[in-house]
């Protein structure tokens, strides 16, 4: 029996070659693109998916007086982690860590540049699951100057030597000395944690950092007994809080906590959050996710669609079989058996067109996708279900419908196969998720334009990055006269904080004309010629100057921190802010602010702008220079600044990166939305047009007499090519009613994450249904034409 079903699959597959080859490679395609997002997804749920216990961050609600709005950061003070462990006994361990970056290390003549470093406390393997390959994990990072090297690290600096024991020095320090006590493996992919070493924080650590409440620059992991009530927890925090710090300052923070599966992917309203790798919003996860469901649906609709269609042409084998005894439940096991067996050729052509576009969606995406399913058992089992389940349902109507014929009718050629009211709606369907698809990624290549070629309020053209540490801080303002000096060089600054990151929030102290008042606001220092360099305009007031009068005593405040003043004191002025008391704890009691400078946005466009100072400190330093840079010239310029560099600090390496750069990563996710949005749509237009070119030979072979009795009448090939694609287009036009509302909700809904969003505008709704449209007219006109052009002698005669 089985035996005799496959026979007639493949004589049906081979019969109806068109239709069999539509069938298929809709299906393959729609299973192909869920396969990639599949893989996509599962990379994504699998982030720090490797540690087995109870694991929390610990983070902030930071609401200082003056603020905007609260904000959440991912920072936490020193003293917490050993005193929440203290205070809570639902707490059973903690690890503090605190990054750098790009630190040089020198094995004898020999230097490795490690991108990230960990600095942390010894209970960090007995915290996560990393694995260690050599050495105690309780003993490891247990006493001072200790490094944990990663085994990729390891081969780097010492080849095929043995590192343990072994000591490793920071380039240009003589201080920073390391011994090598473990050796761990490489950090997997999918680990918000990114790492090459750890240091031991007891390196660091003084005993005074116990009283640093107050400060945040590390990063707190919790371990909580099974079954805390974590929400009860959270509301003890106020208490701690108030029992722990001085004075009044504890109402400005509240704690909570973040499950390490939520990190990655439920971050992104979290901001100072340095150590979370491929940071990723999870809600887009779910969108790839949906839409790869609506291209799989479509692939489904054309094979029910064209099956339906093509019922007559079977017809007389139902009848037959009925009328020698089959059952309709036989029926119905041989076209689903036929449906999943079709569903098994286009799995085979999916797997091939996967495992050709898998590297280059890898590379985009950044991530590393595996495609080496059957290491992955239940991976290989929802594949090989889902197109079971896929073959059963897209085989299950037009089983039920051809099982239902009547032999009979079927014998005596009176069956009538409907008026294809179903067909009809599942083009209605398909061309309206396609629609809704098109509309989608018009929106969102528009609102990716938007934030890209919007005016920040500074130029980042032509500025090269480049960072700076302690030492060769000491040698800026040497650096910054001989860059002045190079021809290829137009200006120079120096800054503690990137543009295109949140800026630091600190309180800060205002006087006008009556006592002194305390708001917050976000905060940045800055070489005296930052806003020259960057063509911040000025609307009151004056620049910074380099006279030793100006150095810590003048602010330049921002529009939006003016504004915030001005309602404080509303009977001053833009002009009369200048001249007035201004500053924070521990500056000079005669500060004032110089300058009011126009809002520019220093943050993402998906945050607004908030209240900023910018004052100059040269004691403070600078942990980054901008180097604007003349011309298209960009290598020449590059060279130069290195040949500088190292000519004013030979022992610090020289490294670099452009602003401009910067930006794109803040939006490469946004990037990677659009793009992926945008090739979804593609593939859902195409299985529909495919559907629909079957559906359009389908009709024109069904009325192959009629087009020949009306052009004997005397019909132009326009009418008949009118008549046969009427229809088809009414089904493209109703579609784009539906879709258009549904699209309209989705996409503002999504533009509310932005601060700065485009309006909604009709032009792009218009210009996805005229799409629609014509790709489905040229889709049709094929078949019409061919149809409206053949000699109705062929047709008059055929019987």
């Amino acid at each position: 029996m089985l035996k005799n079903y496959l026979k007639i699959a493949f004589r049906n597959i081979w019969k109806n070659k068109v239709f069999s080859a539509i069938n298929i490679i809709g299906l393959a395609v729609g299973m192909a693109a869920c396969i990639v997002i599949m893989l996509f997804v599962f990379y994504e749920k699998g982030f720090d998916k490797i540690h087995s216990r109870n694991l929390y961050r610990l983070d902030e609600v930071q609401k200082f007086e003056g603020m905007v709005a609260p904000q959440k950061v991912a920072l936490s003070m020193f003293p917490m982690g050993p005193t929440l462990k203290q205070d809570f006994p639902e707490i059973l361990n903690f690890v503090r860590i605190n990054a750098s970056r790009d630190l040089m290390i020198t094995k004898g003549e020999k230097k490795v540049e490690l991108p990230t470093i960990l600095w942390t406390d010894q209970n960090f393997f007995s915290m996560f699951d990393f694995t260690l390959m050599e050495g105690e994990k309780q003993n490891v990072l247990k006493e001072p100057n200790s490094v944990v090297l990663s085994r990729a690290s390891a081969a780097r600096i010492f080849g095929e030597e043995d590192p343990i024991g072994q000591t490793i020095h920071h380039y240009g320090s003589d201080t920073l000395a390391m011994k090598v006590t473990g050796i761990m493996e490489n950090v997997p992919a999918n680990s918000h944690l990114q790492f090459d070493a750890l240091f031991s924080f007891s390196t660091i650590v003084r005993p005074d950092f116990m009283d640093n409440w107050g400060g945040n620059w590390l990063v707190t992991y919790l371990e909580l007994a099974k079954g805390t009530n974590v929400a009860a927890l959270e509301k003890k925090f106020p208490s701690f809080l108030q029992k722990h710090m001085k004075g009044d300052g504890w109402k400005f923070y509240e704690l909570f906590l973040q499950p390490m599966k939520d990190i990655h992917a439920k971050s992104t309203d979290i901001t100072h959050d340095y150590i979370n790798y491929q940071k990723f919003d999870q809600k887009y996860t779910y969108i790839f996710s949906v839409i790869a469901i609506i291209v799989l649906v479509i692939a489904c609709v054309n094979f029910m669609n064209l099956s339906t269609a093509r019922s007559s042409g079977r017809a007389k084998e139902v009848g037959i079989r009925k009328s020698i005894g089959a059952q309709r439940f036989q029926l119905s096991a041989q076209f689903i058996g036929e449906s999943v067996f079709l569903c098994f050729i286009a799995l085979i052509l999916a797997l091939a067109i996967v495992k050709l576009v898998i590297s280059p969606v890898a590379n985009f995406s950044q991530r590393k996708l595996d495609f080496s399913f059957f290491s992955n058992p239940g991976l290989l089992l929802i594949i090989v279900a889902g197109t079971v389940l896929i073959g059963i349902f897209s085989g299950l109507y037009p089983a039920a419908f051809l099982s239902s014929f009547e032999p009979v009718k079927v014998l005596k050629g009176t069956l009538r196969t409907g008026k294809g009211t179903f067909r009809n709606v599942l083009v209605i369907t398909q061309f309206t998720s396609a629609v809704f698809l098109i509309i989608a990624t018009g929106f969102a290549v528009r609102q990716l334009r938007f934030m890209t070629d919007k005016n920040p309020g500074f130029d980042k053209e032509q500025v090269v990055i480049v960072p700076l540490d302690s030492k060769s801080d000491s040698k800026y303002e040497a650096l910054k006269q001989e860059l002045l000096a190079a021809p290829q060089i137009a200006a120079v600054t120096g800054s503690q904080q990137r543009l295109g990151n949140n800026f630091h929030q600190t309180g800060v102290r205002f006087q006008g004309t009556g006592p002194l008042k305390s708001i917050a606001s976000s905060q940045v220092v800055v070489d005296p010629d930052y806003l020259t360099l960057y063509k911040i305009k000025l609307i009151a007031g004056r620049n910074f100057t380099n006279s030793v009068a100006d150095n810590a005593k003048t602010y330049i405040i921002n529009k939006s921190l003016a504004k915030k003043l001005l309602e404080e004191e509303p009977t001053l002025t833009m002009q009369t802010l200048i001249g007035k008391r201004f500053g924070f704890g521990g500056m000079d009691s005669l500060s004032t602010i110089v300058g009011i400078s126009e809002d520019f946005n220093f943050n993402s466009l998906h945050h607004k702008v908030e209240t900023l100072c910018l004052f100059n400190q040269k004691d403070w330093g600078y942990s980054e220079m901008s180097v604007k840079i003349r011309g298209a010239q960009t290598k020449e310029s590059v060279a130069a600044i290195k040949a500088i560099w190292e000519k004013i600090v030979p022992d610090q390496p020289f490294t670099y990166s452009f602003l401009d750069e910067h930006f794109a990563e803040l939006y490469r996710a946004d990037s990677q939305v659009s793009e992926i949005v945008g090739v979804l749509a593609a593939l859902a237009i195409f299985i529909s047009c495919l559907g629909l070119f079957g559906l359009a030979s389908y009709s024109a072979e069904r009325r192959f007499k009629e087009i020949g009795v009306r052009k004997v009448m005397g019909a132009s090939v326009a009418g008949i090519v009118a008549l046969l694609s009427g229809d088809f287009i009414r089904l493209v036009l109703i579609s784009i009613l539906i879709a258009s509302p549904i699209a309209w909700w989705a996409v503002t809904t999504w533009l509310r994450d932005f601060a700065y969003r485009i309006d909604m505008e009709w032009g792009i709704f218009l210009t996805a249904g005229a799409m629609a449209i014509i790709v489905a007219l040229l889709t049709i006109s094929f078949q019409s034409i061919k149809a409206a052009l053949m000699n109705p002698v062929k047709a008059l005669r055929a019987e």
